[in-house]
Order: structure tokens, then C-alpha cells, then sequence
């Protein structure tokens, strides 16, 4: 038997329900900006549809509670915590 956890998996359009954003706010804005390929979001079998790890999501946005000593605002857009 394998020991696999269960790992929630949303459309876009599921996640703008849960995060309260327009999915074309998630697809044009964080998609690659905010949410990284591999870790927050995948494509399944190599194809065009993106199903976002709700696990990774959560966490992500948790991060923006905690106090930050600083946020770098990047040139391309986006940002790093420094």
C-alpha cells in the first residue's frame, strides 16, 4: 500500500470562489507572478488547464499575516521579502 495524502486540487474558477478574486484576476496577475508552476499550481498531464494546490495557496497567503521586515518591490513587477 502506498502512503499518499490527499492533495486538494481547485480550478480557477473554485479558487476565485475561496480567495474572493475575479478568475481573471487569478489567470492575468498571480498566475506566475504570486503562484509559482510546481508549487502552488500544476498542469496536469503537460496540457493547457491549471488546477491550483489549495495546501500551497493557503500557506501563501498566510505568509501575509506575519509581520515582514521588509517587502522589495521588483522592477518586472512583484515583489521579494528581504
Amino acid at each position: 500500500m502506498h502512503n499518499i495524502e490527499k492533495i486538494e486540487l481547485l480550478t480557477t474558477e473554485e479558487l476565485s470562489g475561496r480567495i474572493k478574486y475575479d478568475p481573471r484576476y487569478i489567470r492575468e496577475q498571480l498566475k506566475d507572478s504570486v503562484f509559482i508552476e510546481g508549487i502552488h499550481y500544476i498542469r496536469p498531464f503537460g496540457r493547457r488547464k491549471i488546477l491550483f494546490v489549495w495546501e500551497a495557496i493557503e500557506k501563501e497567503m498566510m505568509k501575509s499575516m506575519q509581520p515582514t521586515a521588509q517587502i522589495i518591490p521588483l522592477a518586472a513587477g512583484g515583489s521579494i521579502r528581504g
